[in-house]
């Protein structure tokens, strides 16, 4: 699953001016990557001046930073209105999720995993960009691992990282097949063989 417009939004309260760049910095970052996209490439996108964006953003990796983070808050917030939809109903749960990352994959500008593009872009493990790509993929397995608690998973260590590797596996395949190169079904039947696997 990935945001397929700008996330700013995400940071409620914050300044307008703050959100300008934000949404700037979002649609370039996502669409070119973070490391083709100059400061002053979104200062002028943003139409704010140099004083401006450094006194919110004191360095490029601070604007990294909020771009992940928005991105993370609305996936987030799409996975738990997924699961307010469907109370007790991890299956269901899970199915949607898989439906809503081809759909992603389907729309308009999709690129993939904005943090799989992080990661790729920041070598260091260390960097502080890595670590907000590890706690956003922490989150998400800890998603999925409730989800197999509820369904009944014993032993889940396996099945929770094949279904990491789907979820990212699909988003690849939906980014280089041109929107046309994965299916809902092919998705939600490799990861119910995952769990039946793993229920046995």
């Amino acid at each position: 699953m990935a945001a397929t417009g700008t996330t700013a939004r995400a940071e409620a309260g914050v300044s307008p001016v703050r959100q300008r760049i934000l949404a700037a910095a979002d649609a370039m970052f996502y669409a070119e990557g973070v490391r083709a996209v100059s400061a002053d490439r979104i200062i002028a996108a943003a139409e704010v001046s140099k004083v401006t964006f450094y006194r919110h953003f004191p360095t490029k990796d601070d604007l990294v930073l909020a771009y992940l983070r928005g991105r993370s808050d609305w996936e987030r917030a799409e996975i738990a209105r997924v699961r307010s939809d469907r109370p007790g109903d991890p299956c269901g749960t899970l199915t949607a999720v898989a439906e809503a990352i081809v759909d992603a994959s389907c729309a308009p500008g999709f690129r993939g995993c904005p943090f799989i593009h992080a990661a790729a872009e920041y070598a260091d493990p260390e960097h502080p960009v890595r670590h907000a790509v590890a706690a956003h993929r922490k989150w998400f397995a800890g998603v999925l691992d409730e989800l197999l608690v509820e369904l009944g998973v014993g032993d889940r260590s396996a099945a929770l990282e094949q279904l990491v590797v789907l979820r990212d596996g699909a988003m690849v395949q939906g980014y280089l097949g041109g929107g046309s190169g994965l299916r809902a079904d092919t998705l939600v039947a490799a990861g119910r063989a995952v769990i039946e696997v793993a229920r046995r």
